[in-house]
C-alpha cells in the first residue's frame, strides 16, 4: 500500500489550498480515508473523513471550512481547505486502514502566514 500526498505549501491567511492523495495497492473504493495533521509540538488529529459510500466527517475546528472528497476512477482523496488561519499550520498526512493496519502518506507541510 502507498499513498502519495501533495498540494502543501505556504499561503496567506484567509487563503485556499488543496491537497491530494493518492493511493495504490488497496481496492480504493472499499476504504475509509482520512486526512489528519500534526501542528508543531501537538499530536496528531483527526481532520476529515470520507467513508466508502460517500458519508463524511470532520474536525470541529474545520468544519465549513474544509471539504474532503473522493475519486474513485482516480484514486485519489482530496481536502480542499478555505479560509486558512494559521491554527492551520501542519504537516498534513492521509491514511488508509487495511488488511488489520494503518497506513499513513509521508505527509505535506501546510503553512499558513499570519
Amino acid at each position: 500500500v502507498q499513498l502519495q500526498a501533495s498540494g502543501g505549501g505556504l499561503v496567506q491567511a484567509g487563503g485556499s489550498l488543496r491537497l491530494s492523495c493518492h493511493a495504490s495497492g488497496i481496492n480504493f473504493g472499499l476504504h475509509l480515508l482520512e486526512w489528519y495533521r500534526q501542528a508543531p509540538g501537538k499530536q496528531r488529529e483527526s481532520v476529515a473523513s470520507i467513508s466508502s459510500g460517500g458519508s463524511t466527517n470532520y474536525a470541529d475546528s474545520v468544519k465549513g471550512r474544509f471539504g474532503i472528497s473522493r475519486d474513485n476512477v482516480r484514486r485519489t482523496v482530496a481536502l480542499q481547505m478555505n479560509s486558512l488561519n494559521p491554527e492551520d499550520t501542519a504537516v498534513y498526512y492521509c491514511k488508509v486502514t487495511t488488511r488489520g493496519r494503518d497506513f499513513w502518506g509521508r505527509g505535506t507541510l501546510v503553512t499558513v502566514s499570519s
